[in-house]
């Protein structure tokens, strides 16, 4: 597949996740789409409540709190070996104790040739519940991303913000400009950059 810019990254590989693919796990529910019980939502995500519909789309968490199809620990999954097509991580390795495990049972239960699509953070501010029920351990360059998704047959691999933008966001006093800082990010090149918030990644088993 051709390069594609950040900002068409997730929409593309994502799409086609959920139209590919019949059964898609998210773990942590990460994608926030509207379903019952779900802690949280994301306006703007009508387009993948839409491909949500189209597959079998379970949500996994460690505890029930918010209503997860599946009760489940990502450094022990309760599914036998390739038996997933899609996995969805998005903004969750941060949070757990060993994200190489963690990686290593993803690729365990992903069916040969299944997809996963993730997102780690690098420059990103300290995030955890006020109930304390996760912490938040981890960060992650391009290199270590790389070296945490090895096995991978492929990897296809984007930046988040670039590099003005992601210093606005990490300021509370310049968050309100992060969306001109983009602009200013492509005007002068520094939308592909290693200074980044985070990684996207779409991986082939």
């Amino acid at each position: 597949m051709k390069e594609i810019s950040p900002e068409n990254f997730q929409r593309t590989y994502l799409t086609k996740l959920f139209t590919e693919k019949k059964q898609v796990l998210d773990i942590g529910g990460g994608l926030r789409i509207a379903r019952p019980n779900a802690d949280r939502i994301l306006s703007n995500q009508g387009w993948l409540e839409d491909l949500a519909t189209k597959v079998d789309y379970k949500v996994m968490n460690p505890v029930p709190d918010y209503g997860a199809d599946i009760i489940g620990d990502i450094h022990k999954m309760p599914f036998p070996d390739n038996s997933q097509e899609a996995i969805i991580c998005s903004a969750v390795l941060e949070h757990v104790e060993d994200p190489f495990l963690a990686v290593s049972e993803i690729y365990r239960t992903l069916k040969p040739g299944g997809y996963c699509y993730a997102f780690v953070p690098f420059l990103y501010y300290y995030h955890v519940p006020k109930s304390g029920e996760y912490k938040d351990y981890w960060r992650f360059t391009e290199d270590g991303t790389r070296r945490l998704f090895r096995h991978f047959k492929t990897l296809d691999i984007s930046v988040g913000r670039g590099a003005l933008e992601t210093w606005f966001h990490l300021n509370p006093a310049t968050q309100k400009f992060t969306k001109l800082a983009a602009r200013f990010d492509r005007l002068l090149g520094k939308s592909q950059t290693k200074q980044t918030s985070g990684y996207s990644v779409f991986l082939v088993k």
